[in-house]
């Protein structure tokens, strides 16, 4: 098996391939204890944004102002040993205006039956992410 090297992606880049997945993580805290619950998601002005129905643990625990949160997505070959993972840490909340709630809505379409009448939008703050490549030399 041919050695393998972690390589830093850019803010920039991180933000590109989170982008590029229908599928991440988004971990809260639920009794003072970190919860995660997988979700799906857009990239869109700059914010990771999902979708919750009101009412539900997520929303109770996400949707309330100022809330710190870290969302998770990766891309990750187990066969081959390559791939990225993405880490976003930063402040959530219930998009509030109307119109830019509608225009996520229209971009992001719930796995789940039920009325996913929330849109959370995640600004982030701290961007991490990682490639797993081939090493060299």
């Amino acid at each position: 098996m041919t050695s393998r090297a972690l390589r830093d992606l850019s803010e920039r880049d991180a933000l590109r391939l989170l982008a590029g997945v229908p599928l991440g993580r988004i971990v809260f805290t639920r009794h003072a204890l970190p919860a995660v619950r997988p979700v799906n998601h857009i990239v869109a002005d700059g914010r990771i944004v999902i979708r919750s129905s009101s009412g539900t643990m997520l929303s109770d625990e996400v949707a309330s102002p100022g809330a710190v949160v870290a969302f998770e997505a990766d891309d990750l070959d187990t066969d081959l040993r390559l791939g990225w993972s993405v880490i976003v840490t930063g402040l959530a909340g219930v998009v509030e205006d109307p119109d830019q709630a509608a225009r996520y809505k229209a971009r992001l379409r719930p796995w789940l039956v039920g009325d996913m009448d929330q849109v959370i939008a995640i600004r982030p703050e701290i961007v991490t992410g990682f490639e797993l490549v081939r090493a060299t030399g």
